[in-house]
């Protein structure tokens, strides 16, 4: 399942069509209102899971980066590029996220199947987060498609438009694995601890 061999971004002409990418507007500033015809879309994703595993439970927390862009076949990809070893695919872009979303998740119960304690659970968690394709071209294209963001101001194509708006710079990415039982040091679980899926639209840095 974590073979990133297998699962590649599209590299037909990428860069060339990334840089006709224009969308999203700086913070604060006036939305320009022409709509450029986007290729692929940096999106950024919030994610947290409760794992029960080989006599713990763990709270996950990642914030990530992926890639969506719609196929010739008519459907939505969602590309992984932190973690990188996922893709799934939808009619629209919440099904696909729901997809992803899913597949992460069972990315997480294999890895604690697998894991005799907490801390190789926690090792191989961050592992795969942090595992790139061969050639790292998943992270080339999400920041060359972050790079034709910046570089014009338009409005977000349709689905994209009502999505939350976040700044990478704001929203670096990590990935948080903690221990939650009983056996937990100095723990204290709050309602306050709780983090909503959220997959939200990259905007440019203010200048």
């Amino acid at each position: 399942m974590r073979n990133l061999e297998n699962i590649r971004m599209p590299t037909d002409d990428t860069y060339t069509a990334l840089m006709e990418y224009m969308y999203s507007a700086i913070e604060g500033e006036r939305m320009d209102e022409t709509t450029i015809p986007p290729t692929q879309h940096p999106i950024m994703i919030t994610l947290q899971d409760s794992i029960s595993g080989n006599g713990f439970l763990a709270r996950i927390t990642m914030s990530g980066r992926s890639l969506m862009r719609k196929e010739e076949d008519g459907k939505w990809w969602m590309y992984g590029v932190r973690p990188a070893g996922i893709a799934a695919s939808g009619k629209n872009i919440d099904e696909a996220f729901l997809r992803f979303r899913n597949s992460y998740k069972e990315i997480l119960f294999d890895i604690a199947q697998e894991s005799a304690t907490f801390e190789e659970f926690e090792a191989e968690v961050r592992r795969f987060f942090e595992e790139n394709d061969s050639d790292n071209e998943d992270e080339r294209s999400w920041e060359a498609s972050l790079a034709a963001v910046r570089q014009g101001l338009c409005i977000p194509p349709e689905p994209f438009a009502s999505l939350p708006r976040r700044s990478p710079e704001s929203n670096p990415s990590f990935m948080k694995v903690e221990r939650v039982d009983v056996q937990a040091k100095d723990k204290r679980l709050m309602p306050s601890d709780n983090v909503p899926d959220v997959y939200a639209y990259s905007f440019p840095k203010a200048a």
